[in-house]
């Protein structure tokens, strides 16, 4: 038997239960899916907010870190296609994804760098 065939069983005929099985169990499944909304899903939807803030804020000049590791400084951005030229090293430029800017290592860096001052 799986999982949700006991969950869903109906309690034994003229048992001592009486005929409240149906709603406890959906009672049981309801309060199952708050708590799979209170701490898987909107936690992964603050996240991705905070994400789309940070990359919606960014300006030339920033420097930032990739989730590859990049460090680099942001030279140009390109709305129209969701791109970033970054300099990594005087004279080198690589053109990456807005997506691939690590808000956590970035901000990181940019504290790191204002604590160093």
């Amino acid at each position: 038997m799986n999982i949700l065939n006991i969950l869903l069983m109906a309690p034994p005929a003229g048992g001592a239960q009486g005929g409240g099985g149906g709603f406890q169990t959906i009672l049981f499944i309801g309060g199952m899916i708050l708590i799979m909304w209170l701490f898987m899903i909107r936690p992964q939807t603050k996240k991705a907010k905070q994400q789309k803030q940070f990359i919606d804020n960014l300006k030339e000049g920033d420097k930032i870190v990739t989730i590859a590791g990049i460090h680099g400084k942001i030279k140009k951005m390109n709305p129209a296609d969701n791109t970033v030229v970054i300099e990594v090293s005087p004279g080198t430029t690589f053109t990456i994804e807005r997506s691939a800017i690590s808000m956590e290592y970035s901000a990181n860096q940019q504290k790191a760098a204002t604590d160093a001052k």
